[in-house]
């Protein structure tokens, strides 16, 4: 196969799936790993896609609404991509015996509790129903729900009396997500979901971000954590190359997540 016509079959892939990965693409084609890398090179610098950590997405995406809509439980509470169960995987490695760590109710979120340690005792606090009614049942586990109105569109406290009960205690970890996350900091779709984030950052003494691809550089309705307070980034390796380099620029570590290791035991050996 012609080199033109191997980067034609690239951006048909790019147009059908939303991304490419570079060692499929060498297995795909039966070439080096490294001659796949210049295609996608050359397919930059051409203004066809843009490069990620891993491969490649399609160079324009189209807006998203600043005030999306909140998943069905059934898809936020599922099995998760590939590469969000990486990202969250890798996450709850972090956690380290007698840590109190707060886990909110995203999907993401959600993701950790197939993950966290099983032979070491740990706290988590959490305002989602959902993962209140998975942890209480794990031994290794002490776990504290936050309190708050009941909503009957989502199983998550995020009013006031919820974050400023968050804000009474301290934590070792704060992993923390959004609707976007760009060189704005972390954003959400409500101020009230905002201000809760907010107040679980500064009650962290570290605070963790899971970033998957499809959030980085979209920008949601209100801003809840600046970048500076964010310690590390967990992203997967669909992420375009600039967003790493401006947040490594911003002196956020950047951790990309592989999810060829997400179905197993710790992945990281970055902490």
């Amino acid at each position: 196969m012609l080199a033109e016509e191997r980067r034609q079959r690239i951006l048909e892939m790019l147009a059908k799936d939303g991304r490419v990965v570079a060692q499929e693409l060498a297995q795909l084609f039966q070439l080096s790993i490294d001659s796949i890398r210049r295609d996608l090179t050359i397919m930059k610098e051409q203004g066809l896609l843009q490069k990620t950590y891993g491969g490649a997405v399609p160079l324009y995406a189209p807006p998203r609404k600043v005030r999306a809509k909140p998943q069905p439980k059934n898809i936020r509470y599922g099995d998760g991509a590939p590469h969000q169960n990486a990202i969250s995987k890798l996450a709850a490695s972090y956690i380290q015996p007698n840590d109190t760590v707060f886990i909110g109710g995203a999907g993401i979120q959600y993701g950790m509790l197939k993950y966290l340690p099983a032979d070491i005792p740990f706290t988590i606090v959490t305002n989602s129903l959902t993962i209140a009614e998975t942890i209480r049942t794990m031994p290794q586990v002490e776990s504290y729900l936050v309190g708050g109105k009941l909503r009957s569109s989502g199983d998550s406290m995020i009013d006031t009396i919820a974050f400023e009960m968050i804000g009474r205690f301290n934590y070792d970890i704060g992993f923390i997500t959004g609707g976007g996350i760009s060189h704005k900091g972390i954003t959400v779709a409500t101020p009230e979901n905002a201000a809760l984030i907010r107040a679980v950052a500064d009650a962290s003494q570290r605070r963790i971000c899971l970033a998957p691809h499809e959030k980085l550089g979209v920008k949601s309705f209100a801003t809840s954590v600046p970048l500076h307070q964010i310690d590390v980034l967990i992203t997967d390796q669909g992420a375009p190359e600039h967003f790493i380099q401006d947040f490594e620029n911003r002196k956020i570590n950047v951790i990309i997540a592989d999810e060829n290791f997400a179905s197993g035991g710790s992945n990281d050996e970055s902490h």
